[in-house]
């Protein structure tokens, strides 16, 4: 499976995700490169990141101009045509900037920068990324954001068309306000788009995918794993 891992000017997690799909998975079939932002074609790509950073500074609001370069039409037609995306932290705020996912990313509740590991539960609804996780697995992740409170206009609408992916839990898994690091509405750590193959996720899954990183370490592998069996058409626990 090829992904491509977009850069833009102030990506910072550009190397860490192909770090992970081009070498950490590589014995599982992965494989990755990086896409410059102006460049305008995906071909031959299975699946595409947008990474964590900021992107341009932040200037304007997070992801804001990242929304509009060249490379951007090219991931709207990829995933019109049923491809999957996946945007982490500053992806996660181009992806809603570019509108190809619903709400926005403002920010924190604290007006604080948050650099904290968290637990985030899976809802059930399936994309490429988590349909072979559990509903109400929790994974360890790690967050670092200071534009990370989701909110939508009509986020009841979100919840009944099942497209929140991810929510802020506690340890334990339960969804309590302690546990909620942004002041994001209904503990929404993650969604997706209506036909679900682009999902958006303020926490870091490439930065927990090996062991080594202790307690937690692998729970991110569960994103890149299920893209990987989904892709070969094969269910598939992780």
């Amino acid at each position: 499976m090829n992904f491509a891992v977009l850069r833009f000017p102030g990506s910072n997690c550009d190397d860490d995700a192909l770090h992970v799909v081009d070498r950490v998975l590589a014995p599982l079939g992965a494989s990755g490169r990086i896409v410059w932002h102006k460049d305008t074609s995906l071909a031959g790509v299975d699946a595409v990141i947008v990474p964590g950073g900021f992107s341009y500074g932040d200037y304007l609001r997070a992801g804001a101009i990242a929304a509009h370069s060249p490379i951007m039409g090219a991931v709207r037609r990829f995933a019109e045509a049923g491809g999957p995306v996946l945007g982490i932290c500053n992806g996660f705020q181009i992806l809603c900037e570019a509108g190809l996912l619903d709400g926005a990313l403002t920010r924190n509740e604290s007006l604080q920068f948050v650099c904290a590991d968290v637990y985030c539960v899976v809802e059930g609804r399936p994309t490429p990324f988590t349909h072979a996780i559990p509903a109400g697995r929790h994974l360890r992740m790690s967050i670092a954001h200071a534009d990370g409170r989701y909110v939508h206009p009509d986020v009841d609408a979100l919840e009944a068309e099942g497209r929140v992916v991810f929510r802020y839990c506690s340890k334990d898994g339960e969804v309590v306000p302690e546990a909620n690091p942004n002041g994001s509405m209904h503990n929404i750590a993650g969604v997706c788009n209506a036909a679900g193959n682009v999902v958006g996720l303020m926490p870091h899954p490439e930065r927990a995918c090996e062991h080594l990183l202790g307690e937690g370490g692998e729970d991110g592998r569960c994103l890149f794993e299920c893209a990987l069996a989904w892709q070969r058409g094969r269910p598939a626990r992780v």
